[in-house]
């Protein structure tokens, strides 16, 4: 069902299709992210987390929420520099000291010990496999297939993102995977 023209109608150059065609299928598989409604909403959301599979690490301005970043004790960024040290990873964007830990715990629950330690390493969650894996991760651990299987994508987003920031691409991006899967 994924496809490198699947990731390409959610905005994929044909490179980073074939890049990230196996962590997503991977991902896809473990997390059960396996009906059309299912691929179709976590495609979308990770296109344009992304940006069509392209950026893994957030890009840093610093903009005045990134700024914000430092000193959060909600993200666990407790020590002088982990605003941009823990800025967001992977393919839905891991941010804070705390929610790199958080991941890692639980991808080793999972995947076992050889899962890298994205506090003492945080770049390590913007690299295949961990990316995909990490997003699959956040995907379940908030329940968004149940959202994607109601067909409800402007809850699939606020799960995702925490209200409907860029919902229009996600939308677009939706629409074009769906329209290939014949969802």
């Amino acid at each position: 069902m994924i496809t490198l023209r699947l990731l390409q109608c959610a905005g994929a150059t044909p490179v980073n299709a074939q890049r990230w065609l196996e962590p997503i299928r991977q991902t896809c598989r473990v997390y059960g992210i396996d009906t059309p409604a299912r691929v179709a909403a976590f495609i979308a959301q990770t296109a344009h987390e992304s940006m069509g599979f392209a950026v893994t690490t957030e890009l840093w301005g610093p903009t005045p929420a990134q700024l914000r970043y430092e000193g959060r004790a909600d993200l666990g960024n407790v020590r002088p520099g982990d605003g941009p040290f823990f800025r967001g990873h992977g393919l839905i964007q891991i941010t804070g000291r705390a929610n790199h830990a958080r991941v890692r715990d639980r991808l080793r629950e999972r995947f076992g010990a050889d899962v890298p330690d994205f506090e003492a390493q945080p770049q390590r969650l913007a690299q295949a496999p961990w990316a995909a894996l990490s997003a699959g991760d956040y995907w379940h651990d908030r329940n968004i297939n149940q959202a994607a299987d109601a067909g409800d994508f402007k809850a699939v987003t606020r799960k995702i993102n925490g209200g409907l920031t860029g919902y229009v691409d996600r939308l677009q991006r939706f629409q074009a995977v769906a329209a290939e899967l014949e969802v």
